[in-house]
């Protein structure tokens, strides 16, 4: 047993695909001991480093609630748009935004999301359009790009749409902060995100929270708006969308456009989806002048010849 034991750590520490030599029996057990372990430190070092160091908490959280990684989740999220409610809910929210983009201008538009096959500002006038991959998918041409870490620079960007990004990202409020460092003093920003005071957020009740799209956070809206005043962001209008009953059956989406036009004309508030337009606002650097006391003005003085007739004498 001693031996067998011997055996198997000295193979976990030297690898190889012959017989082993005689000589292998002078290595002491201590220190294949210690060989082992360190081995076995190197692979956690090496696991850890493909988890991205997540920290104690944020590993328990995940596991609690079942999140899986950030590439299973955008895969997910990417399919749930090619499905039938998902290709509603997409052709809805293009719509809601359509106008509103049509008459901005500008130099770059990004867009934020979980699916970069889906994109809301195909016809947007902006010449530069960027959407980031956030996972590397076979065959995709986009660069791969976390939410939360925007390789741009602070304020470059004309306008910003962020696609439910807010609602699958793990930290929320990061993501709008990078958001609003990208974007240019002035510019603008569309949030997209589903309205836990709908149908839709009720409907959520009493649904999976593994399945997409119920396991978004669904933030509501006063909350954004709370953040946005935060980040120094003016709420210019807010709009609501996705007015039909978030079933699967394909008789009533094909009646979810003919919804949407009637709960657009009532402007009514509950909507599965809201659309917040704000504009950042820029600080200008007014310079302070220092204030220069006036000298006070001297009584004036005749003189006293100004009175005085001169007097010609002709000789």
């Amino acid at each position: 047993m001693h031996l067998k034991r011997h055996d198997r750590l000295l193979q976990a520490v030297i690898p190889s695909e012959g017989t082993y030599v005689a000589e292998y029996c002078l290595i002491s057990l201590p220190i294949v001991f210690t060989l082992y372990c360190l081995r076995i430190d190197q692979c956690r070092l090496t696991q850890d480093v493909k988890m991205n160091l997540l920290s104690k908490h944020e590993t328990r959280r995940r596991l609690l609630r079942g999140m899986p990684d950030s590439d299973m989740l955008s895969n997910q999220v990417a399919h749930w748009f090619q499905t039938p409610q998902g290709e509603a809910v997409f052709r809805a929210e293009k719509e809601a935004i359509h106008t509103a983009l049509e008459k901005l201008f500008g130099y770059h538009i990004l867009q934020l999301g979980f699916s970069e096959e889906h994109s809301l500002i195909d016809h947007s006038p902006v010449g530069h359009k960027i959407i980031f991959s956030p996972s590397f998918r076979a065959g995709s041409t986009k660069a791969v790009a976390s939410n939360e870490e925007l390789p741009l620079s602070s304020d470059s960007v004309d306008v910003v749409v962020i696609h439910h990004a807010l609602d699958f990202a793990a930290n929320s409020h990061r993501v709008l902060r990078e958001a609003t460092r990208v974007l240019r003093p002035g510019g603008h920003m569309f949030i997209v995100g589903f309205n836990p005071y709908s149908c839709w957020g009720f409907w959520k009740l009493f649904k999976r929270k593994k399945n997409i799209p119920w396991r978004g956070k669904f933030i509501s809206k006063g909350r954004v708006s709370d953040w946005l005043k935060l980040l120094d962001l003016h709420i210019d209008s807010i709009s609501y969308g996705l007015h039909f009953m978030p079933v699967k059956i394909s008789k009533l989406l094909s009646r979810a456009e003919s919804l949407e036009n009637f709960g657009n004309k009532l402007h009514s508030p509950f909507g599965g989806a809201y659309f917040i337009h704000c504009i950042k606002q820029s600080m200008p650097l007014t310079p302070v002048l220092p204030k220069w006391r006036g000298l006070r003005a001297r009584p004036s003085v005749m003189p006293s010849t100004e009175n005085v007739r001169a007097k010609i004498k002709i000789h």
